[in-house]
């Protein structure tokens, strides 16, 4: 048997840890060379500032995108200058899908806050999935899961209760943050109450008073932009029009 090819897998982890390729990485499931090709193919972009776009509408697709530190949201301006709210991006999500019709993107990318993104160069991406069949089938579960926010998104705004897209909200982000490796029931919200409000289509009053009564009834403990989920059941009970859109039994906070 061949000695095994030297590799840093420390370097990796620093790199590719939070990547949603990282199922093909950690634990590893393909050979150091192959490990170090698909390493090779990843180019680490400057830092960004928030407020910052990495890609604009119109845009040719060069690349897709993987957040490692910080997260963005997918927008379009309307000819009113109204900004509606597409998607959020957690760090190790795949992002930049939007192109692939068309070969450009339709919508503009934002950071949140300060971030760092690895970009895939589509090309060569391509060119090594075909070499690399676990690349190809990571890739294609990471198409279907940016297929499955979609869906939700429209599942979302199909919702006629305010309350519930506000549940079924929290609880998609929770189980978004479970799948990336993060604590699912205390997290910290990338986006504004504002962004909420324009992702679920509605008004920002009705979102803060959305979370304020989620806080109330016990399912929820909301400190800025920290949340907490006290009762993940009641939670789905929410986000599924339990009891008046939230709580079978609400269990309303004490008043000091």
């Amino acid at each position: 048997m061949s000695d095994p090819i030297p590799l840093n897998l420390a370097r990796l982890r620093r790199t590719c840890a939070e990547c949603s390729l990282q199922m093909l990485c950690l634990p590893a499931g393909v050979d150091a060379d192959d490990l170090g090709r698909l390493d090779t193919v990843v180019q680490r972009r400057k830092p960004l500032t928030k407020g910052e776009s990495l890609y604009r509408a119109g845009d040719a697709l060069r690349a897709v995108f993987v957040a490692s530190e910080g997260s963005f949201k997918t927008v379009v301006v309307n000819p009113a200058g109204e900004e509606h709210v597409l998607g959020f991006h957690l760090p190790g999500e795949l992002f930049g899908l939007d192109g692939i019709g068309s070969g450009q993107h339709r919508c503009e990318a934002v950071a949140l806050s300060d971030a760092r993104v690895c970009e895939l160069p589509f090309s060569q991406l391509a060119t090594i999935a075909t070499k690399l069949p676990s690349l190809q089938q990571q890739l294609l579960r990471v198409i279907g899961q940016s297929a499955d926010r979609d869906h939700d998104h429209v599942d979302v705004l199909s919702r006629r209760q305010a309350s519930e897209r506000i549940a079924l909200f929290v609880h998609g982000l929770s189980e978004r943050y479970r799948r990336i490796g993060r604590p699912a029931d205390d997290f910290q919200l990338p986006m504004s109450r504002d962004e909420i409000a324009r992702y679920l289509g509605l008004v920002l009053e009705t979102v803060s008073r959305g979370f304020s009564r989620l806080h109330e009834d016990g399912v929820i403990e909301v400190r800025g932009r920290r949340v907490r989920i006290l009762d993940e059941t009641a939670l789905c009970l929410a986000a599924n029009g339990g009891s008046d859109g939230l709580t079978p039994q609400p269990r309303k906070r004490d008043r000091a």
